[in-house]
């Protein structure tokens, strides 16, 4: 048998922690009817200011189904907080998810920017990317190096060898669900491995509150800059339901926002 489910929570405090907040923002999303597109991150809404977006997608699902995925992979990677012993645990797991948080949003971003300039392929100016699977591929690109005898487990019954499941789910997700980002997805592995291998390091609890502090800063900053200082957006009324995984969105999908007058020509999951 397994440990008590309670035991586990106390285990793994930070993994819980954001399991609850994704979950408590789905339910929030689902209540005020908003829409993938007013919180989702896409190249069009960050040239115009609205890098407020970087946080707010990472922590949004637009349905059951995306949620549940992420967050059972992630409940599984909550290993990292039990690996204190190997420099890892719950302050490394909360410092550098913070960073993966913020990285992986910025190299979306960038693979937009030089898709759009270098390859003119317009049509990724407006795709919004939502949800926190790259937090996810993140640590698992940091636990396939740290610990690689360890295993994925997915919703109890699929079991993966994690030193292989970055790449194995890059192409599993991007084959059966032709909406997940791959871009998005490979984005957090690359920070991923940029972690693991010591590219970024030297996080510790003074310059974690420190980059904090300059996300809600520029948050706040962002917010007010694009014009949705007032939650406006809160009441729009929801787009079609992206529980299909094959459904595609033309433009023009969503409401117009105050703060936002641009339409959304497709949605990744992330």
């Amino acid at each position: 048998m397994g440990k008590p489910i309670l035991y586990e929570i106390l285990e793994k405090p930070a993994t819980s922690c954001v399991i609850g907040m994704c979950t408590a923002i789905w339910l929030y999303i689902q209540k005020k009817n908003i829409g993938y597109s007013h919180v989702g991150l896409s190249y069009e809404a960050a040239i115009e200011g609205h890098y407020w977006r970087i946080i707010t997608s990472a922590f949004s699902h637009i349905s059951i189904i995306h949620l549940v995925f992420n967050m059972s992979a992630l409940w599984s990677l909550g290993v990292v907080e039990q690996l204190g012993h190997m420099g890892l645990g719950t302050e490394f797991y909360l410092h550098y998810s913070l960073v993966l948080v913020v990285v992986s949003g910025v190299l979306v971003l960038g693979a937009y920017h030089v898709l759009i300039q270098k390859f003119k392929l317009e049509y990724f100016r407006r795709v919004t990317a939502v949800g926190y699977s790259c937090v996810v591929f993140g640590w698992m690109t940091i636990l396939a190096v740290k610990q690689p005898s360890s295993k994925l487990n997915l919703f109890g019954f699929l079991s993966l060898p994690i030193s292989f499941a970055p790449f194995e789910s890059l192409i599993f997700t991007s084959i059966i669900v032709p909406q997940a980002s791959f871009l998005g997805h490979l984005s957090g592995i690359i920070s991923g491995y940029a972690i693991a291998w010591g590219l970024i390091h030297g996080m510790n609890n003074y310059w974690a509150v420190s980059m904090l502090g300059w996300i809600i800063f520029v948050f706040v900053l962002s917010l007010k800059r694009s014009g949705a200082f007032h939650f406006n957006f809160l009441e729009i009324e929801s787009v079609t339901d992206l529980s299909l995984p094959s459904v595609r969105f033309a433009s023009g999908n969503g409401r117009t926002l105050q703060m936002s007058s641009l339409p959304v020509v497709g949605v990744n999951l992330l």
